[in-house]
């Protein structure tokens, strides 16, 4: 795989990891994330060897502020969902960042047999008629949330991983996934790169930049958003 390019890439690495927590998903969360973990650190050892690595399951390796080109993962985003067999809002995140920008992405859901990647962005879905539909955490909803439902008038849409929730944004289940209260990068720099290269909007809650390969990998909150709403989503969000 080291002959091919990134997007491809990251879209393969993604799905084969998603491969592997479908074998052994009956060992649980914990084995789920350390498999995942190192088959994707050895495979970027072996395509992409002079390239940066920050994972969640890995120590971080502060030599990664020193590269242009880091690739940015979580092995299994979505433990809780994952521990649960009938549910398949929970993913595999693989991106790439350059320069501190989330420049290639690839978000598998192996329950739902589906990876979305920035090598092939898909087209965004028609919005159906109806309230605006807003993804939110089963079991910590976010303070930016009931102030959203309040101003917006927004329908909940309770789901898991971060990945699912952005990713349903892409496939048209929901119209809005906001965060505030507290993610790392690889929670979302796979999603934002996929979203981003499908034409959605994505930032901050602010309205401000997303970036990564930050020194300290705490990135708290993030916006993203079918693009004719984000005038709204962000006026709204002033108020917060």
């Amino acid at each position: 795989m080291s002959a091919v390019d990134d997007h491809t890439l990251a879209a393969a690495l993604a799905t084969e990891a998603g491969d592997l927590l479908l074998v052994i998903r009956d060992q649980g969360g914990a084995i789920g994330d350390q498999q995942s973990n190192q088959l994707l650190l050895r495979r970027l050892a072996q395509t992409r060897p002079d390239d940066a690595v920050l994972s969640e399951e890995h120590t971080d390796d502060r030599a990664r502020l020193g590269h242009d080109r880091v690739w940015i993962v979580d092995p299994l985003d979505g433990t809780r969902e994952y521990g649960e067999p009938s549910r398949d809002d929970w993913a595999v995140h693989v991106a790439l960042a350059v320069d501190g920008r989330p420049a290639v992405g690839a978000v598998a859901l192996p329950a739902a047999d589906l990876v979305l990647h920035t090598g092939a962005p898909p087209a965004l879905p028609a919005r159906p008629p109806g309230p605006n539909r807003l993804a939110v955490s089963r079991t910590r909803p976010p303070a930016c949330v009931d102030h959203l439902v309040g101003r917006l008038g927004a329908a909940l849409v309770p789901m898991g991983s971060a990945g699912a929730k952005a990713m349903a944004v892409l496939r048209g289940q929901v119209d809005v996934y906001a965060h505030s209260g507290g993610q790392y990068e690889w929670d979302s720099c796979a999603p934002v790169a996929v979203a981003a290269a499908a034409g959605l909007h994505v930032s901050r809650l602010d309205g401000s930049p997303l970036r990564y390969n930050e020194p300290d990998p705490y990135l708290p909150d993030l916006l993203v958003c079918r693009p004719e709403l984000a005038g709204a989503v962000l006026d709204a969000l002033r108020d917060l």
